[in-house]
C-alpha cells in the first residue's frame, strides 16, 4: 500500500507541475506549492507516511516549480522586476549599500551608479544608500560591478521575499477568540481587511494598505489565539516588486518603534544583507523573531529570514502530525505548529482553509506573546509544551516539537 500510494503521489505530481506555474501578483505568495500538492495531498494523507511522501523525485518537481514561478514572476513585470547576480527577483534598477564613504560613492557615480538617496531606517539604526543602475545594464551586471567599485562596503540588490502559505477555499464565518494575550505582537506581511481587527497599519510599499487574503489569514490567526493587539506592516500594497528587502527593513524598524515584542513573518526569501542587518537590530532590541521556513521542499534554498541566527524558525504539520510535504527548509528549526486542516478569515472577513508555513508561524508568535505574559524567558516555557514527534529529541522535520498542537483545528 505504502509504495503503491507513493507512485499514485509521483504520477499525479508529474501531471499538476505545469499548472503550478503561474503568473504571480502583488502580494501572492511566489514560492509556493500551490496546485501541484493540491492536488495531491487529499489524496495520500492517511496513506502513506513522511518518508514516503518526501522522496528526491517530489522535491526536485516542488524545486522546478520554485523556479518556473520566479521566471514568470519576472516576465510578468519585466519594468519593475529583474534577476540579481544570484538569479533571485529584485526591486529593477536599484542596488543598495551599506558602508560605502563619500569617495568610494562619487568613484560609483561616475560610473554611472548615481545615487538616489541615503536612508537612516527609524528605529534599527540602520543607514541604507540607494543606488540607480547605469541604462542599458542589466541588474545582475550591475550588481557585480558595483561590488567590485565598493570593495569596502556591503553591496545587494533589493531582493524580493514571497508569502509561505495558499488559501483553499473561503466561504464560511467565524470569531476570533476574545483577547487573552496582552504582549504586542507585529506582522511583516500584506496588509488585512476590515474585517480583521489590528492595532495598526502602516504601508512600505506602493498602494500600501490594500487589503490582501494572505495579511489577513495571517493577523486573524493571531488573533483567533487571542492576541490583543496586533500591528501590520504592509510590504507588498499593490507594488509588483513588494515584498522588497528594504521595504521589510522599514516595517521592521517601525513594529520596533511602535513597541512589538514579537515579529510574526510568513515570507520567505534569499539571504540579504539589509535584512540580515535589520534582524539583527531587531533582536538587539529584545524583540523575538518569528518566521517560516517556505513550501518549496527540502530541495530549495535555505529560507530566509528562518535561517538567520536567533530567528525562531517554523515548520508546519498536516492534520496528522506529520511534516507537510511541501514544507521548506532553513538552516536550523525550531517548532511546528498546524499548517494543514486549519481555518483562517480572507480579506473579505470569509473563513476557510488554509495551507503552509506561513499559518504554522503566527501560532507559534501568540505562544510565544503568551509566555512573554509572564516571563521574560519564553523559551523554557514553549519547550515545555512542545510535543516531541518523530526521533527523541530535537530533529530536522520536527525541531524541538509541536506547539500549539489543537490551535486553529
Amino acid at each position: 500500500m505504502r509504495l503503491f500510494a507513493t507512485v499514485i503521489l509521483a504520477g499525479a505530481l508529474s501531471l499538476a507541475a505545469p499548472a503550478s506555474a503561474q503568473v504571480v501578483l502583488p502580494g501572492v505568495p511566489l514560492p509556493n506549492v500551490g496546485d501541484t500538492v493540491g492536488q495531491v495531498t487529499g489524496q495520500v494523507e492517511g496513506v502513506v507516511g513522511e518518508a514516503d511522501l518526501v522522496t528526491g523525485r517530489i522535491a526536485r518537481k516542488l524545486e522546478r516549480a520554485r523556479l518556473s514561478r520566479i521566471t514568470d514572476l519576472v516576465r510578468a513585470h519585466p519594468d519593475a522586476i529583474a534577476l540579481d547576480a544570484s538569479g533571485n527577483p529584485a526591486r529593477k534598477g536599484v542596488l543598495l549599500a551599506m558602508g560605502a564613504d563619500s569617495a568610494s560613492l562619487a568613484a560609483a557615480a561616475g560610473a554611472g551608479f548615481a545615487v538616489i538617496g541615503h536612508e537612516q531606517i527609524a528605529g534599527l539604526d540602520l543607514e541604507v544608500t540607494r543606488l540607480s543602475v547605469p541604462g542599458g545594464m542589466e541588474l545582475a551586471d550591475a550588481e557585480r560591478a558595483l561590488k567590485q567599485l565598493l570593495p569596502d562596503a556591503s553591496v545587494s540588490a533589493d531582493v524580493l521575499y514571497a508569502q509561505a502559505g495558499r488559501s483553499i477555499a473561503g466561504n464560511g464565518k467565524g470569531a476570533p477568540n476574545s483577547p487573552t494575550i496582552d504582549t504586542p505582537v507585529g506582522m511583516i506581511d500584506g496588509a488585512p481587511g476590515a474585517a480583521i481587527k489590528v492595532a495598526a497599519v502602516r504601508g512600505f510599499a506602493s498602494g500600501g494598505g490594500t487589503p490582501s487574503d494572505h495579511g489577513s489569514e495571517v493577523a486573524g490567526l493571531l488573533a483567533g489565539q487571542g492576541v490583543a493587539t496586533i500591528r501590520v506592516a504592509d510590504v507588498y500594497g499593490t507594488d509588483p516588486a513588494g515584498g522588497s528587502a528594504l521595504a521589510i527593513a522599514r516595517g521592521l524598524g517601525w513594529l520596533v518603534q511602535t513597541g512589538s515584542k514579537v515579529i510574526s513573518i510568513s515570507l520567505v526569501g534569499p539571504r540579504n544583507p539589509v535584512f540580515e542587518r535589520a534582524i539583527g537590530a531587531v533582536q538587539r532590541n529584545g524583540v523575538a523573531v518569528v518566521a517560516a521556513v517556505g513550501n518549496d521542499g527540502p530541495a530549495a534554498p535555505p529560507a530566509y529570514p528562518a535561517s538567520y541566527p536567533g530567528v525562531v524558525a517554523v515548520s508546519a504539520v498536516d492534520r496528522h502530525d506529520r511534516g507537510l510535504i511541501e514544507a521548506g527548509r532553513a538552516l536550523h528549526l525550531d517548532y511546528v505548529a498546524p499548517g494543514a486542516g486549519i481555518r483562517a478569515p480572507d480579506a473579505r472577513g470569509l473563513w476557510g482553509k488554509v495551507r503552509g508555513t506561513s499559518f504554522a508561524t503566527p501560532l507559534v508568535a501568540a505562544r510565544i506573546a503568551a509566555a512573554l505574559g509572564a516571563t521574560a524567558k519564553w523559551r523554557p516555557i514553549l519547550d515545555r509544551e512542545a510535543l516531541d514527534l518523530g526521533p527523541r529529541g530535537p530533529d530536522k522535520t520536527y525541531g524541538r516539537g509541536l506547539v500549539c498542537g489543537n490551535c486553529a483545528r
